[in-house]
Parts: C-alpha cells; sequence; structure tokens
C-alpha cells in the first residue's frame, strides 16, 4: 500500500509525504509551492476566489477540466489528479485568452477576485468546447467580485467563449492521466503530523476495502468535504484518522432505470389496487454521484429538480459536493431531503454484516441522528422519478438565490382524476430537526377536490403538523406562513398551466 501522494500541478509531478497530506489544496499550494495567486478569502467555498481547475483521469475519453474551491478539498483526496492555477495558464509569454478577454473588458477592479473568475471561465470555456451549454450568470455564480464588476466580467465570459478550444489544446498533453489512472486504482496509507498532531489517511480502491476500514474507531468518513472542509478551516473539527471514498469506484455512477411493469399505489379510497398505475423509472444513484451528475441526469428526466440543483452553491461546490454526503450530513435543511423523502427513496447500506435497505424517512431518527451503524456505509441511493401522472414541484426559500443555505425547503407530488386528488406526498425541510413526511396533510388532501379552498384549508393542518424554530435564517412564525404558503402557491400554478 503506498504511503505517499502523487499529483501534477501546472504539468509538474509532485510527490507529497507526512503531514502535507493533510493540508487544503489552497494551503499547500500558496504555502508549500508559492503560487499565491489562488486567494484565499472566506474559507468556506462561497466567494470563489480559491477556484482552481482540477481534472481526473478518466477512462471515458479526455480528461475533464472542473473548477473547484481549492480552500475546501483536501491533498490526500487529489492523489493521482491534476490541478492547474492562475499561474498555469500562460503559455511561452502569452496570456491565455480568458486572461486576454479579462483585460481587454476591464474585468478586473481591485484584483482580488480576479483569479478565480479567471480560472471559473477557463472552466467554462472548457465545458463549452465539450459542447455544453453555458449560461454564464449561473455558471460564476460561484464567484463573487467585492467591486460589483460584473458587467465587464460578463462581457469577458462571451468574448473569452469565442475562442474556447484554447484550454483543450493548452492541456492536451495529458500524460499525467495514464500514471494518474494507474495511482487512482491503488490504495492509498498516509500518516503524518500536522500543526504537532499526527494523523492519517486511509483512501482505499475497492468498497471491500472501504467497508474492512470502517470498522477502525474514531474514523471520520469523507467524500466531497464541502462541509466538512469548512468545520476543518474553522476549527471545528479536527480528526486524527480520516477514510477518504473518493477513489471507491463502486461508489460513483448515476443512471436511470426504466419501469418493468406495474406497482401497487394507495389511493384516494386507501385501497392498495394492484396495477392501478404504471411503475415509474427510477434514480439509482452512489453516494459518491456529485450535483454536476444530478444536474445532468434531471435536466433529462426530472427537469422540476433542476432549478433547485442548480441552485445548490456555486459550480465549484457541486462538481464535488455529493448526493451521499448531503444526506449523511444529516442536516433538516438540506436541499436534496425533500425530494427524496416525497418520492420515497430508499437507501442501501453496507456493513461487515451485509447490506440492508432503509427508507429515507426511516434513516433519520432525530437531529444529526441516523440509522447507520458506526460500521456501515451508504453504498446506494434508489428514488423512484415521477410517473407520467404526477405533477412534482420543489420550492427552496432562502435569503439570496444564489450561494445560500435554505430557510425552508418544500417538495410536493400530486395525482389527480379530473377535478379529484387522488393522492399527494408533501415533505418539508427546515420545520423540526429533521425533514417531515407530511402525512396529516396528505391524508387530508387524498380525495378532496382540486380547490384553492382545499388548499387554504390544508394550509392550516400542515401548520398544526410542524413546530418550526426560530433562528438566524428566519423565524418560527415566517416558516408557518411558508409552509401554507407553498400549497397555495402550488394550487395557483397549476391552475395558471391549465389555463
Amino acid at each position: 500500500m503506498r504511503d505517499h501522494l502523487v499529483l501534477w500541478v501546472n504539468g509538474i509531478r509532485r510527490e507529497v509525504r507526512g503531514g502535507d497530506a493533510f493540508l487544503t489544496l489552497s494551503d499547500y499550494l500558496r504555502d508549500r509551492l508559492g503560487l499565491v495567486g489562488t486567494k484565499i478569502m472566506c474559507a468556506e467555498g462561497d466567494c470563489g476566489a480559491c477556484t482552481v481547475l482540477v481534472a481526473e483521469p478518466s477512462a471515458s475519453g479526455p480528461p475533464r477540466w472542473l473548477p473547484i474551491d481549492s480552500c475546501i478539498r483536501f491533498l490526500f483526496q487529489l492523489d493521482g489528479c491534476a490541478v492547474v492555477t492562475v499561474e498555469g495558464l500562460a503559455w511561452d509569454g502569452d496570456l491565455a485568452p480568458v486572461q486576454q478577454a479579462m483585460v481587454d473588458c476591464h474585468g478586473s477592479q481591485c484584483g482580488f477576485c480576479t483569479p478565480g473568475f479567471v480560472m471559473a471561465l477557463a472552466g467554462g470555456c472548457h465545458a463549452k468546447s465539450r459542447g455544453e451549454d453555458l449560461d454564464w450568470r449561473k455558471e460564476l455564480s460561484g464567484n463573487l467580485c467585492r467591486c460589483t464588476g460584473y458587467v465587464s466580467i460578463f462581457e469577458a465570459a462571451e468574448r473569452a467563449e469565442a475562442d474556447a478550444d484554447w484550454i483543450a489544446a493548452r492541456f492536451a498533453d495529458a500524460a499525467w492521466a495514464a500514471e494518474g489512472a494507474t495511482r487512482r486504482r491503488e490504495a492509498v496509507d498516509v500518516r503524518g503530523d500536522l500543526d504537532g498532531v499526527t494523523m492519517r489517511a486511509s483512501c482505499p480502491a475497492t468498497l471491500a476495502d472501504a467497508i474492512a476500514a470502517r470498522r477502525e474507531p474514531d474514523l471520520r468518513v469523507v467524500a466531497g468535504a464541502t462541509d466538512l472542509g469548512v468545520l476543518w478551516n474553522k476549527g471545528k473539527v479536527r480528526p486524527r484518522h480520516w477514510l477518504d471514498l473518493s477513489r471507491v469506484a463502486e461508489l460513483r455512477g448515476i443512471e436511470v432505470e426504466e419501469p418493468r411493469g406495474h406497482v401497487p399505489r394507495l389511493t384516494a379510497s386507501g385501497l392498495n389496487e394492484p396495477g392501478a398505475h404504471a411503475q415509474a423509472a427510477a434514480l439509482v444513484a452512489g453516494p459518491l454521484a456529485t450535483w454536476t451528475d444530478l444536474l445532468a441526469v434531471c435536466r433529462a428526466r426530472c427537469g422540476e429538480a433542476v432549478a433547485v440543483l442548480e441552485a445548490f452553491g456555486g459550480p465549484q461546490i457541486r462538481h464535488v459536493g455529493t448526493l451521499g454526503g448531503n444526506i449523511v450530513n444529516g442536516s433538516p435543511i438540506a436541499d436534496s431531503l425533500p425530494l427524496l423523502f416525497a418520492m420515497e427513496a430508499t437507501l442501501d447500506l453496507a456493513g461487515p454484516a451485509g447490506t440492508r435497505t432503509v427508507p429515507i424517512d426511516r434513516f433519520f431518527k432525530g437531529y444529526k441522528q441516523l440509522d447507520l451503524a458506526a460500521d456501515e456505509l451508504l453504498v446506494g441511493v434508489r428514488m423512484p422519478l415521477p410517473a407520467d401522472d404526477e405533477v412534482l414541484r420543489l420550492v427552496k426559500v432562502s435569503r439570496r438565490r444564489d450561494l445560500d443555505i435554505s430557510t425552508f425547503t418544500s417538495a410536493l407530488v400530486i395525482r389527480r382524476e379530473g377535478e379529484r386528488i387522488e393522492s399527494v406526498r408533501i415533505a418539508y425541510g427546515g420545520v423540526g430537526p429533521t425533514v417531515v413526511r407530511m402525512r396529516a396533510t396528505e391524508a387530508f388532501l387524498a380525495g378532496k377536490p382540486f380547490t384553492e379552498e382545499t388548499f387554504r384549508l390544508a394550509g392550516d393542518v400542515a401548520a398544526g403538523e410542524i413546530r418550526p424554530l426560530t433562528d438566524v435564517r428566519g423565524s418560527g412564525d415566517y416558516r408557518l406562513q411558508l409552509a401554507r404558503g407553498v400549497l397555495l402557491k402550488f394550487f395557483h400554478e397549476q391552475t395558471a398551466v391549465a389555463t
């Protein structure tokens, strides 16, 4: 088993041993390599000043260069990968097209945010060269300009886009990728002292090895690190032993499983009628599926989820943040959970005793309390997609549109027979210690006429079903109003569509 890391920074092969393996990528770049173009401001993945490009070797084609926040990515997660910083863009004394576009369009004012914007632009241009559609306002939503110079930056983006193929040519020599692919298939166990603390990172290459390693006491599992990286930077977590799952191929992947027949449905009459409706397709994902992976699938098969997924951080967060991490983190305002609750997703958990499946609404026992044994890992997520005769609506309420934690979230799935509500499933987040499946509200709505009065009364039932707290993101009374309001909002939206 290898006891050191191998990665490439601006084309130069680096080996990292000892305590440096536990640094964040931004600290390694700045403090060890002197690449201070990567700026650190928030250390939370919110501002994008630390953006760099990272590529992981791929068996399916050329490496994909993704912009990420380097302040919340640990170095041991990047073994076998390549990193490009703003210092690596220029070539033979000539600025890269994205750099030149920023100069020509006067896209820099104080300059602190500029390297991060340049790297995000470079990542966007690479996506464009791969045939992806781009909305630059969304592509740059993970970067903040404190001088509010966004107009000039967007102009630079449009100019750089005209020469989008440059990055593929600039990094066409992927000699690192062959060795990187080999390294990613190897298990790593690295140890060292950082700030006087002895630390260890176990990085298994197979699921069997990951489950075996999970038995170790006081182990902290890390996937995307978009939350743990923040806690690390704030000094709130200091694990002595990390279990990094980033190279376990069995935990990756996402696909849509097509229906194979019919399943029973609970109707308004309460009867279980076999074969009443065709079975819906299901999204089947490994816990390491990223939000970017989910977006790609949902754009094709679950369009209602796209707006919420696009509001989950910025692209830098979505490229590394994982579905499994969002679930296991156990937050009652996790953006994925209302959808998973309303669609009655199931979770596969694996440990030394084998694999078991748990309905997601039984997985959460209380605030941050999970039905997950100390020696188990989340290994799979299965979520039915809305059937053709179902309507899904999702709501995320936050103080800011982009880069903000939710105040209130909801998911509603409804099936109608004419003007009668046949079945309904509702989940609210931000109204208690866990996401709440609104069973009483569902029971009230089932069988009722699809009218404004029905949904107004349902709002009163919903308000009586929850006891939301007051916190920095909103008062309990405000959340009660939202619990009522989202139901009326749904009714009026559906009425508008019908007319």
